[in-house]
C-alpha cells in the first residue's frame, strides 16, 4: 500500500513547523484537530462520523468514559469496529517527551488494560508508539519500554 498524499503532506508539514511545536505553545487539542484527525481519516477511520452513525456504532469516540477504580477516565481517541472496542491512542502535545517520560506510556497502557484491550497507542504525531496492554501495568520509571 502506498503512503496516501494526505499522510504525506500532514508529514511535511509537521516537519517544516517542527521546531516551532517542540519550543512553542502548540497545545495537545491542536495536534489531535490539525494532525491526528486528519491521519486517522486518511487511513479509513471516520474520525467525524460522517456517515452519520448512531452513537453505538460510530468507528471513533472521542474521550471515550471508562471506569478505573472509583475515577471516569477519558482516553482521547476510542476506535471500534462495529460498535466494539478495539484499542485507544492517547495523544500529547509535541513538548511531551514521550521517550523518556514514563507517565504517558502508564497512562494509556491502564486505560487499555482497564478495558480488556489487547493494545494501546501513545503519540505526539512524531512518534508513535504501540503498548501490549494484557499485562496491568505498574509505573516504574525506567521499565515501562517507551520506545
Amino acid at each position: 500500500m502506498a503512503l496516501p498524499a494526505e499522510v504525506a503532506r500532514l508529514i511535511e508539514t509537521f516537519e517544516r513547523n517542527r521546531e516551532d511545536y517542540l519550543h512553542g505553545r502548540y497545545s495537545e487539542t491542536q495536534l489531535r484537530r490539525e494532525y491526528l484527525d486528519p491521519l486517522f481519516a486518511a487511513l479509513g477511520w471516520d474520525v467525524d462520523n460522517t456517515q452519520g452513525y448512531a452513537e453505538a456504532y460510530k468507528d471513533v469516540i472521542h474521550e471515550d468514559a471508562i471506569r478505573i477504580g472509583s475515577a471516569t477516565k477519558a482516553p482521547d481517541y476510542c476506535f471500534r469496529v462495529g460498535g466494539t472496542r478495539k484499542f485507544f491512542v492517547e495523544a500529547k502535545a509535541p513538548t511531551v517527551n514521550l521517550k523518556d517520560n514514563a507517565e504517558p506510556a502508564y497512562q494509556v497502557r491502564r486505560y487499555a488494560w482497564s478495558a480488556k484491550l489487547p493494545l494501546s497507542v501513545l503519540t505526539d504525531f512524531e512518534e508513535f508508539a504501540v503498548y501490549d496492554c494484557r499485562v496491568r501495568p505498574a509505573f516504574r520509571e525506567r521499565s515501562l519500554g517507551i520506545a
